[in-house]
């Protein structure tokens, strides 16, 4: 109920005096931060690096493969059922929402 009281004439006249004017700013594209685009392609599973990378991770998830590999999250998922028709992976566990992974010895 109730709320602020509107001020008078006088005293908005003198508020606008004391505040000196708000200043346009410049904002140039090199002091942004630029994010991480994803892409839209997986890495080369015939890769050596690769194949190396995923056998010393305990577990595999979309997720992690994703933020790794700077990939898309549904290419991530897609990716893990490609490894796994191959052999290099082996399914472990699912839920409603996550699928886990482990390598292959």
């Amino acid at each position: 109920m109730g709320g602020k009281k509107k001020q008078t004439l006088k005293k908005t006249e003198r508020a606008q005096k004391k505040k000196p004017s708000k200043k346009e700013k410049k904002t140039s594209g090199a002091l942004r931060e630029k994010t991480a685009v994803p892409r839209l392609t997986p890495p080369n599973m015939k890769n050596e690096n690769f194949v190396n990378e995923l056998k010393k991770m305990k577990v595999i998830t979309p997720f992690s493969v994703a933020s790794r590999y700077e990939l898309r999250l549904s290419i991530a998922r897609e990716f893990l059922r490609e490894l796994e028709r191959n052999g290099l992976i082996r399914f472990v566990s699912r839920s409603r929402n996550l699928r886990i992974y482990t390598p292959v010895d």
